[in-house]
């Protein structure tokens, strides 16, 4: 089992491949992966087309700055920030620096953990 990943290594395998949603290649590159988790680098460029997730997903911020929309929501970001995303919920990166990148970890069933314990909500 694989037990660590570096920023070089899975950054070096952006873009992936080339699919209707991404036409420039995959922005995004599994690192780390067991059971229902996995860890992922996401670095768009210009526009984030992302959908949403069937888990729920936590980004840990590694470069640049810009805002995370969920829903009507708008939350600005700088790297060393975490945020949370519910599953199931629409949510995207905006007005992102060209040096964005964020790891990603998945994790959980589909549908999320939401009637699984506390949440606490600091903003």
């Amino acid at each position: 089992m694989k037990v660590k990943a570096t920023f070089e290594e899975v950054f070096s395998r952006i873009p992936g491949p080339v699919t209707a949603e991404w036409p420039m290649g995959e922005r995004f590159a599994v690192a780390l992966a067991h059971g229902t988790m996995s860890v992922e680098y996401y670095a768009p460029i210009g526009l984030d087309p992302q959908t949403p997730h069937e888990q729920d997903e936590v980004y840990f911020i590694h470069k640049g700055t810009g805002e995370l929309v969920i829903g009507n929501d708008r939350h600005s970001f700088e790297p060393g920030d975490c945020l949370f995303v519910a599953a199931d919920v629409e949510h995207r990166f905006e007005n992102f620096s060209g040096d964005f990148g964020t790891w990603v970890v998945f994790w959980g069933p589909k549908g999320g953990e939401s009637g699984c314990g506390r949440v606490e909500e600091n903003s």
